[in-house]
């Protein structure tokens, strides 16, 4: 009993190794002009999540893209704009933003994805909030 106990503890922990959490997550950002009345809350889905990675000890010894490690990031997206309310006339009140439809560990790609770790940010609204309205996919 005991054997089978611990066999089936390191099969666990060896799938858990192997396998990488990485998936859309829901995410709630606000967005705000300043030249508009309201700011707006939008509902998406983002790339979150732990990938496997492993820190090579002869760092020294090999380039600097060999070093880079994956990370949770896009596999398909879409972009979807929603309009910003109580925007004055010479104001674009379009907002376009990404939906995370899958996503994959591989390495950050700085055309579509932030990859430097930052301070976060508030992201609160400053003006009465108005809720997501239906958005227009582009």
């Amino acid at each position: 009993m005991t054997a089978i106990y611990v066999m089936s503890l390191l099969f666990g922990l060896a799938c858990g190794q192997a396998m990488s959490f990485c998936f859309p997550t829901e995410y709630m950002m606000h967005v705000e002009r300043k030249e508009c009345a309201y700011c707006l809350t939008i509902n998406t889905t983002i790339c979150a999540g732990y990938c496997m990675t492993r820190d090579i000890n002869g760092k020294l010894f090999l380039p600097k893209y060999a070093l880079s490690q994956d990370v949770c990031t896009y596999r398909d997206f879409l972009y979807k704009t929603v309009e910003i309310p109580g925007c004055p006339h010479h104001v674009t009140p379009y907002f376009s933003y990404p939906v995370a439809v899958s996503c994959k560990c591989g390495k950050c790609n700085t055309d579509y994805s932030d990859c430097i770790h930052e301070a976060i940010k508030t992201n609160d609204c400053t003006k009465p909030r108005k809720s997501d309205a239906v958005g227009v996919s582009i």
